[in-house]
């Protein structure tokens, strides 16, 4: 599972690090978000989970957490997850928190999730295309399909929107976690 996580942070990673200067302010698919501001949930997001993980103090949410290196500050951060994350036991221990109960594994694959869906509203903000590994994705999707019904989409998720089912993964993911997503056939 670290390395399924490895492979979703790379896939935000690589776009992160290809965000042109001028794009850090530019909308994305997630409402009232920017690049940087989605980057800032990107990383903060690592930073409470590390927490977690950690058995340490949350971080500062009001805190700037990017400074003037966005991409860098993601590395940082994912890489600080990774490593508490695979710390002997970090996976089994079971935390409650304001979302519910539940295992480090079982957060681990809800972050894949919001790593590869938001790899694509990156992708969107920017132009440039998320290099998702397929398998990974279609690993999320089924997570996500799995878990949403059960669960009040409430602010985290928008419903779930018509995709065709020969679309490439990553939009269907994206489709499901409520984005419109234009998909035809050839693109």
């Amino acid at each position: 599972m670290i390395e399924d996580l490895a492979r979703a942070a790379a896939t935000a990673s690589g776009l992160l690090d290809r965000v042109a200067p001028g794009q850090w302010s530019a909308p994305t698919p997630c409402d009232e978000w920017t690049v940087r501001d989605l980057t800032g949930h990107l990383v903060g997001l690592d930073l409470v989970l590390t927490a977690m993980f950690s058995n340490a103090p949350p971080p500062d949410r009001a805190a700037d957490h990017l400074g003037a290196d966005p991409a860098g500050a993601f590395r940082r951060s994912s890489a600080a997850l990774q490593a508490a994350a695979a710390e002997p036991g970090a996976l089994d221990r079971v935390q409650e928190t304001p979302l519910g109960t539940t295992t480090g594994a079982e957060r681990l694959r809800w972050r894949i999730a919001d790593l590869l869906t938001h790899s694509w509203d990156l992708a969107q903000a920017t132009g440039v295309p998320a290099a998702a590994p397929d398998h990974l994705v279609e690993q999320a999707l089924a997570f996500v399909r799995a878990q949403l019904p059960a669960q009040d989409r409430g602010s985290r998720f928008g419903e779930p929107h018509p995709i065709d089912a020969g679309a490439p993964a990553l939009d269907r993911l994206a489709a499901f976690t409520g984005r419109a997503v234009l998909w035809r056939a050839g693109r």
